[in-house]
């Protein structure tokens, strides 16, 4: 599990931030890319990085603001052109539906591929064998959703040495134990798979937010989160200004990651006011509550 931020920015893009887009790398667990918002131009960004298009199968919108979908239609004709032809689905708030397909609509964009919309509520929103996505709604002028990722417990390490002392040598049988397949000896002895397997790994926990004060909602969708993608459009001199336009500032971002008791705290979302000089000191700011904190840069990629 990977994530590459692709844009960084809020509101417009700037010379060194695009507009938010984040991937979440799922290439070793499912063979596909997730993507969080499509900010104007999200197809431009790609082009700098090893993502192909046709990996993408799901797309995740936060909020109908024109900085986290404007790319949007773009995206799903390039990803047509470029051969993709697997099935993608999106999800977002009320209205996503209807932007979309009146996009493709008025400019008579055909795609080769299955496209599914949802519209959705709180809760969970997507189920699969080895993930869970739970929305809530986060405090913002629009209906603004925060993803909270949940991966799925894995399997223990699989006991090699203990099979082999059972004259199991390695091979299929190995995969089908390792899935949860007991084992069936000459004599028609069965012996359960998981005495052959260690404890279960415990799975891993990524929360996305959309634009968002300080809420309640926030916190409880990172909770114990590996990694938790905060907002900080502002410095906490800016507070009073975040709050009157529905942002957060970068110590309001520390103080959810530190309560919430992640494990890292990455900040996105950065107004354009701010230069590179300018965004170190919103860094030290927010690592003067939760040390262990980062300032995401268009293409940063973090290992989760």
């Amino acid at each position: 599990m990977k994530l590459q931020f692709l844009g960084t920015g809020a509101g417009i893009p700037a010379k060194s931030r695009n507009v938010t887009a984040i991937a979440l790398k799922l290439l070793e667990e499912k063979g596909s890319i997730w993507l969080f918002d499509c900010g104007e131009a999200t197809q431009h960004q790609i082009l700098h990085t090893n993502i192909k298009p046709r990996r993408i199968d799901k797309i995740f919108i936060t909020h109908l603001h024109g900085d986290h979908l404007y790319g949007l239609p773009g995206f799903l004709s390039s990803r047509s052109f470029q051969g993709g032809e697997t099935p993608l689905t999106i999800y977002g708030p009320k209205g996503i539906k209807e932007y979309v397909q009146i996009s493709l609509a008025v400019s008579k964009t055909f795609l080769k591929y299955a496209l599914n919309i949802i519209e959705i509520d709180e809760g969970i929103i997507l189920e699969e064998h080895d993930f869970i996505v739970e929305a809530k709604i986060l405090e913002h002028g629009v209906t603004s959703y925060g993803y909270r990722i949940i991966e799925k417990d894995r399997p223990g390490k699989l006991d090699t040495a203990k099979l082999k002392q059972f004259g199991i040598m390695p091979g299929p049988i190995y995969k089908k134990i390792k899935e949860g397949e007991d084992l069936i000896l000459d004599d028609g002895t069965v012996i359960g798979s998981k005495t052959f397997l260690g404890p279960n790994i415990k799975g891993r926990i990524v929360t996305i937010l959309g634009d968002t004060r300080t809420c309640a909602s926030a916190e409880v969708l990172a909770k114990e989160a590996k990694i938790l993608v905060h907002e900080a459009t502002f410095s906490e001199k800016e507070s009073s200004i975040a709050t009157e336009y529905y942002h957060s500032t970068t110590v309001q971002a520390a103080k959810t990651a530190k309560r919430a008791n992640v494990d890292c705290l990455i900040l996105t979302h950065i107004s354009a006011r701010y230069d590179q000089a300018l965004t170190e000191q919103l860094l030290q700011e927010a690592r003067a509550i939760f040390p262990n904190t980062y300032m995401a840069e268009d293409f940063s990629e973090y290992e989760i």
